[in-house]
């Protein structure tokens, strides 16, 4: 009778925990206020600031790579190293991501696309590679000497 009136007292005090850990996840996902005009435009200011200042580093950047190539091909030409033509890298004016698939048009599959057949060696729809065991491998008579030689070979022809 013991051993009940423990375990009922154990699932108390779990019952009561996760009680606390609801509400204290309900206070936690309340809705915050909108945020003030003041601190709308303090927001907006100090996004400008950070835009501007990643603007400035970028360039700073630019130019000490410039510099840094420069110098690189100055003292390759001297010391007689062969140099190429630099390469002119456009400015990426989109993001980094593209918004479609690569040879997709708005990442909708084409009519060509759709029409073509599926390929797949698991499926069956295609042949089976060339590089694909075409048995499992044979047992060596007992006996044999191993295929794998240790150390390193004799060469008897220098």
């Amino acid at each position: 009778m013991n051993a009940t009136n423990d375990e009922r007292s154990k699932v108390a005090r779990v019952a009561l925990a996760v009680l606390t850990l609801a509400c204290a996840a309900a206070t936690a996902h309340a809705a915050l206020p909108a945020p003030t005009p003041a601190q709308q435009q303090a927001a907006a200011a100090k996004k400008a600031a950070a835009d501007a200042q990643a603007a400035k580093d970028k360039q700073e950047l630019g130019a000490s790579m410039d510099a840094i190539v420069a110098r690189w091909r100055a003292r390759a030409g001297a010391q007689g190293w062969k140099t190429h033509a630099p390469v002119a890298i456009a400015a990426a004016s989109s993001p980094t991501h593209a918004a479609a698939p690569a040879g997709q048009p708005d990442g909708k599959l084409t009519a060509a696309g759709a029409a073509a057949p599926i390929k797949s060696e698991k499926l069956g729809t295609a042949p089976p590679s060339t590089d694909v065991k075409a048995g499992p491998t044979k047992a060596e008579p007992a006996g044999t000497p191993p295929t794998v030689q240790k150390g390193t070979p004799k060469v008897h022809n220098q």
